[in-house]
């Protein structure tokens, strides 16, 4: 019984924590400035292209590893 009280109470808390640890509020889509100013969308355009294609090549990579495991 006192197991199962104790993983519900440390679900709880890590379903709860980032609530609790948040430090501030988010910054406004817009860079900072007021609703009408700037047209910077709410990703503050960051590319993903290289982070994309790093993966696929990951991917590419650990598919024909496997493959050669299982053939071999």
């Amino acid at each position: 019984m006192k197991n199962k009280i104790f993983k519900t109470v440390l679900v709880l808390l890590i379903a709860i924590s980032p609530v609790i640890l948040l430090a501030q509020n988010p910054p406004h889509p817009n860079g900072g400035s007021g609703p009408t100013g700037g047209n910077t969308p709410v990703g503050g355009g960051a590319p993903i292209d290289g982070g994309l294609s790093f993966l696929l090549v990951l991917g590419a990579a650990y598919g024909s590893k496997k493959l050669f495991q299982q053939n071999k």
